[in-house]
């Protein structure tokens, strides 16, 4: 991805990325300027970086979409969302209005702007139980939790501003992503890694048998950029490794790579939870995109991060609070 997708607006060419300060935003926005892009981050906390231009706020806040877009923006990456699972079935109304009602302020703001194209951090979960061997593109939505409802309710509004006004949108239905700087993620292997460090149990929720496809966020930015600049990515794409694993073999994983102990205790599954999450990733990779990284090499690079880090102080790459709203 470079300035050179843009065509003749190439020289002005800037993209905005909501949710810039997070674990995902603050990867693709070190791609983005690595490759000469100009780029605005809008968040609710201060990005770790000072020389990001950055507009601090809630994006369901007008001012704040209207700040956003000022001066021109060619293209935008949509990461800002609440993106726990657990939190939107307690907070189902705040989910709605971070996820639903400011992207279609968003869309409307963009569509007003002659933003060219956007690109949009989708989920597996919009789906909701498996319809098949694997999931695919053409799988009837049917989410389980608020969280998969709100992104499915984005994806259908993405739908209607690309068919209705031209406004290229690519829906990028993630998997389970980690990689370098995932401190703040309450994900498993953040959990695990939490663990090894602080020297804390490990919970399991059920019996740990539950299936997931795991990408590195290497690998996700490296969609974000095809994404932005290739016309053939619209409507939903499915980004994951194509490998899925238990729980369970997770937390082996985990103990090969690190060669730590982990004490690990059973709980409760979680209300919501799909037992299995197989992804097939051949549309990505019919446009350009194939996962780099395997399951151990990712996790040897994120061992490396959290082994050197001081726990008592903040965590690796963490900013300087939660981003609540931010992916």
């Amino acid at each position: 991805m470079s300035n050179d997708a843009f065509g003749s607006r190439a020289a002005a060419a800037k993209v905005l990325v909501t949710g810039g300060s997070g674990f995902i935003g603050r990867n693709v926005v070190a791609a983005l300027r690595a490759v000469g892009l100009p780029v605005r981050v809008v968040d609710l906390v201060p990005h770790p970086d000072p020389d990001v231009e950055i507009v601090l706020g809630d994006l369901a806040r007008a001012e704040v979409i209207d700040a956003s877009l000022a001066g021109g923006i060619d293209a935008i990456v949509h990461l800002a969302a609440v993106t726990s699972v657990l939190r939107s079935v307690e907070q189902p109304a705040l989910t709605y209005r971070t996820n639903v009602a400011a992207t279609a302020a968003l869309l409307e703001a963009a569509r007003e702007a002659d933003v060219r194209a956007l690109v949009f951090a989708s989920t597996n979960a919009v789906v909701g139980p498996m319809q098949g061997a694997s999931i695919t593109e053409s799988d009837l939505p049917q989410p389980l939790t608020p969280y998969g409802a709100t992104k499915a309710a984005g994806e259908m509004l993405m739908s209607a501003y690309t068919s209705s006004y031209g406004l290229r949108c690519a829906c990028l239905r993630l998997t389970n992503v980690y990689g370098l700087g995932m401190a703040l993620k309450d994900s498993i292997i953040a959990r695990l890694m939490r663990a090894i460090r602080t020297g804390s149990t490990f919970e399991v929720y059920g019996d740990g048998r539950q299936v997931r496809d795991y990408v590195n966020v290497a690998d996700v930015t490296a969609a974000i950029q095809l994404a932005l600049g290739d016309e053939r990515w619209h409507g939903p794409v499915v980004i994951g490794s194509g490998t899925s694993r238990s729980v369970l073999e997770v937390v082996e994983a985990v103990r090969e790579v690190t060669g730590a102990v982990i004490d690990v205790t059973n709980g409760p599954a979680r209300a919501g939870e799909m037992p299995a999450v197989v992804v097939d990733n051949a549309v990505a990779r019919s446009r350009g995109w194939s996962p780099r990284y395997t399951l151990a090499g990712g996790l040897a690079g994120v061992w490396e991060e959290w082994s050197g880090a001081d726990m008592s102080a903040a965590p690796p790459h963490a900013p300087a609070a939660q981003a609540g709203g931010a992916r």
